[in-house]
């Protein structure tokens, strides 16, 4: 590691789900020893002078899910699971909630760090289903409720089939792409977020193998 002349590193911190941006911080080799023992993330603080474990007042700990270095091996990347979904001191998600010219307070209410894309288009979902649009295709799809918006998953499942059969890849990109949207809009009429599936998906992931 290439720390600076202070004996320090900046790490970013990132949802290891949707990869979201959660804070920056400053890393010396005694926090990254005591992170990489504990499995929980450690800092250092410059304006206190000392280590800094993150979480370990406010309840708000940072599980290590991942390490990794960049080309110049002088910044990290951390793949954390923020306890609490609290990463910023303001109380909200993440440090990176303005998008103005001027600072906001943060808080419980800032906006939402960028995410994956399917986060993001869930994120628009959910909005029109708490804040209908005249107009809006979205919002049809929610008045019509699991009638309208089971049919409609049935209909793209039967065309991504066939695209799939015509070995047509841009076909087969836009279907599966009309199913994750209206898969999206049955998960937000029954009110399942897009987080626990993303979870669910974690949690599969190295599992024993089924027959």
């Amino acid at each position: 590691m290439r720390f600076n002349e202070a004996g320090l590193i900046p790490a970013v911190a990132q949802d290891w789900l949707d990869g979201a941006v959660l804070m920056v911080a400053w890393m010396n080799q005694e926090a990254i020893e005591h992170t990489l023992a504990s499995g929980e993330v450690h800092y250092w603080s410059r304006s206190r002078q000392e280590l800094w474990h993150k979480g370990a007042t406010s309840g708000h700990i940072q599980q290590l899910k991942g390490l990794r270095y960049d080309c110049d091996a002088d910044v990290l990347l951390l793949s954390i699971e923020q306890s609490g979904d609290v990463a910023c001191h303001t109380g909200a998600r993440s440090c990176f909630y303005d998008a103005g010219p001027e600072p906001t307070a943060g808080g419980a209410f800032a906006a939402p760090p960028p995410a994956d894309v399917c986060t993001e288009l869930m994120r628009v979902i959910e909005g029109r289903r708490d804040l209908p649009e005249p107009g809006s295709y979205t919002n049809k799809l929610f008045e019509g409720g699991d009638n309208r918006i089971l049919k409609k998953i049935g209909e793209e499942s039967a065309e991504f089939v066939m695209a799939c059969k015509d070995d047509n890849s841009e076909e087969i990109a836009g279907e599966a792409a009309d199913i994750v949207f209206h898969l999206q809009v049955a998960l937000a009429h029954h009110g399942v977020s897009w987080r626990q599936v993303q979870q669910v998906l974690a949690a599969r992931r190295g599992a024993a193998r089924r027959d």
